[in-house]
């Protein structure tokens, strides 16, 4: 028997339809057909060549802007979900419903400012004469050097993703079941066990997914590496900038990007994956 078409719930469906037809997926095929234009006399003329492909896959500079790109993107999702993982267990377990709500609004809050603002804020503090160097200057210490090092690139990755990270354990986290763990407990499975056991088995869809979002936000970040970072190796988004002021080559910019949409789309295909997949039974 053939699914019958509901018309009722295309007709809810179609906005959502319509809106990522106009803005996901037309600017992705021009993007993609962009690629294959020439530039000459700093003007675009379309065409169908793979000179850009080419010249692009050929540098050495785009496979190492890749690698570090992918690197540290992966670098900030590890360290934001192991970092958010403390206070998303004390707000799911060890706090009242009210208390929770509370810390996932003042988790939002930053969010009402401009990541731009937060990012310079951060380069007063890690600055050779900055908060950080003048304490550690009282007792000795420093100054040490964190601004365009990798190392400043991550603070401003943290800034980015990890109140996005603790809000999205702390949902998923809340949601268990505290009788797994009691149960847990009482079967004589000590506390160092339970996480691994227990918790992180049961939340690991929302685990998984919290990582991907920190991985995506900071695969395609722009201000952090630039200001904090040096942009020194660069990354992919800087180098799409140095790309496009460098005689207008926007289909080489193109180039990169379509790289780097295809490295998320495999990435977030096999993140969800992993996350959805269950158990094979004994």
């Amino acid at each position: 028997m053939k699914p019958r078409l509901n018309a009722y719930a295309l007709t809810f469906r179609l906005p959502i339809l319509i809106w990522q037809a106009l803005f996901f997926l037309g600017p992705l095929l021009f993007m993609i057909a962009m690629s294959f234009f020439l530039v000459r006399n700093y003007r675009m003329e379309e065409a169908f060549v793979m000179k850009n492909w080419e010249r692009m896959l050929s540098r050495g500079f785009v496979w190492d802007s890749y690698w570090y790109t992918l690197g540290m993107a992966a670098l900030a999702s590890l360290t934001a979900s192991l970092l958010a993982f403390p206070a998303a267990f004390a707000l799911a377990f060890r706090t009242s419903e009210s208390v929770r709500r509370w810390a996932i609004f003042l988790l939002v809050i930053p969010f009402f400012t401009s990541y731009l603002v937060r990012t310079f804020s951060w380069y007063v503090i890690l600055a050779e004469s900055g908060v950080i160097n003048a304490g550690l200057g009282a007792v000795g210490l420093g100054p040490f050097t964190m601004l365009n090092t990798a190392f400043g690139t991550l603070v401003g990755y943290m800034t980015l993703t990890l109140p996005l990270v603790v809000i999205l354990q702390t949902v998923t986290l809340a949601g268990i079941d505290p009788s797994l763990i009691q149960a847990a407990r009482n079967l004589g499975c000590p506390p160092w066990r339970t996480i691994p056991s227990v918790v992180l088995p049961a939340a690991k869809t929302g685990m998984v997914v919290a990582a991907l979002f920190a991985f995506i936000l900071s695969f395609g970040d722009f201000v952090a590496p630039y200001y904090l970072g040096g942009s020194k190796p660069p990354t992919l988004p800087i180098l799409i900038i140095d790309t496009t002021k460098a005689g207008q080559q926007w289909p080489r910019a193109a180039v990169v990007a379509v790289i780097m949409m295809v490295t998320l789309f495999v990435i977030a295909f096999a993140a969800i994956a992993f996350a959805y997949r269950r158990r094979a039974s004994r």
